[in-house]
């Protein structure tokens, strides 16, 4: 029984918005507090969550995507944290969203690059095929482009079939690319664009926002209702 959505447990912080998966568990990113914590993809316990392996703090803000790749923790700030709360110097500037690059082990930031384009930024991904690039979702312009790290060069950009594109997953026969608002995973092809295939999350299920891969299936958090859920695929 292929496409459909089973719930896994909630998030160990209320609001889960980027989450990624490694071979130590899911790494789950909150856009409130900002901190990035790592848990067990198990079974859940009586309340509903697995067990905390290990959690760290981040310099980010109002992070809305995550990614790990070439030895660090990329963050996703879709501009200040002061929606959520009390403001930080290293908060992003409104209306400005950034990508944190950071030490994976501890939270301290490595560096710091602007969204292409500028505005805001709710999903990114580390190309596990291309070393060295990562894919980032533009909320003002509407795109996914794809950055070239050293010197931080836009390669290539595509534009998206809806607006608020959100979790990002790049697979060997296309990418993923989560539309929140509209509850579709579009998967595209990676040098056209073109539309590949497309996945619709019912009303009855949590909504998407971050994704990941998981195995030979999809994984993703709803910020609202706090919910990791799996998509059978």
């Amino acid at each position: 029984m292929g496409r459909t959505v089973e719930k896994l447990f909630r998030a160990p912080y209320g609001v889960p918005n980027a989450l990624q998966v490694v071979k130590e568990g899911l790494w789950i990113t909150d856009q409130i507090t900002d901190r990035v914590a790592l848990v067990e993809i198990t079974e859940p316990s009586e309340y509903g969550v697995t067990k905390l392996i290990s959690d760290i703090p981040s310099e980010s803000s109002n992070t809305s995507g995550m990614a790990l790749g070439g030895g660090s923790m990329w963050l996703a700030a879709n501009g200040p944290g002061t929606l959520w709360r009390p403001e930080r110097p290293t908060d992003a500037q409104s209306g400005q969203g950034e990508i944190f690059e950071v030490d994976p082990a501890t939270g301290v930031t490595r560096n710091r690059y602007p969204v292409p384009g500028g505005g805001g930024v709710h999903g990114m991904e580390y190309d596990p095929f291309e070393e060295g690039y990562v894919w980032i979702t533009t909320l003002k312009d509407q795109t996914l482009s794809k950055v070239e790290i050293d010197g931080w060069s836009v390669e290539l950009v595509h534009d998206l079939p809806y607006v608020r594109a959100h979790g990002v997953v790049r697979v060997e026969d296309g990418i993923w690319v989560v539309h929140t608002a509209d509850r579709v995973i579009v998967k595209l092809d990676v040098e056209s664009g073109a539309e590949l295939d497309r996945l619709t999350v019912p009303e009855s299920d949590p909504q998407p926002h971050g994704l990941s891969i998981f195995g030979d299936d999809l994984i993703y958090c709803d910020a609202a209702s706090g919910w990791i859920a799996k998509i059978n695929l």
